[in-house]
């Protein structure tokens, strides 16, 4: 059973075992921040290159009000077919966090284009550049 204390908290009632009859409750945090969000998406992995698109700097900014949740992205080419996959994965990493697909907003844009001057040191290390 669950019961709203609030849009950021939720408490949850465990049922009753048996000779245990005191209900045994349990927090369960509705919120999470940008921090959070960014962290998971290191999770997340580019399904061509297996590095983390954060590593791949294909995430230009995330940004978290109101339990929606905005990444603006680019791909590493314009007519990338995996964007599907892609799109998949972060939905799958951002729920063991609470984040509800229909509260993720992923907006794609070409403009800057993506260079590998955007990876980080430990993707190019990777790559050998």
């Amino acid at each position: 059973m669950l019961h709203v204390l609030s849009q950021s908290m939720v408490i949850a009632r465990s049922r009753r075992r048996r000779g245990n009859h005191k209900p045994r409750f349990y927090y369960i945090n509705m919120s999470y921040t940008k921090k959070q969000v960014e962290n998971k998406l290191y999770d997340v992995m580019d399904p061509e290159l297996y590095m983390s698109i954060m590593d791949l700097g294909l995430v230009y900014e995330v940004t978290v009000t109101d339990r929606k949740v905005h990444i603006l992205m680019t791909l590493t080419t314009l007519g990338c077919p995996l964007f599907d996959t892609i799109q998949e994965e972060i939905e799958a990493k951002l729920e063991k966090i609470g984040v509800q697909p229909e509260d993720i907003q992923i907006q794609l844009t070409f403009d800057p284009p993506w260079s590998m001057d955007r990876m980080t040191e430990r993707a190019k290390a990777m790559l050998g550049i």
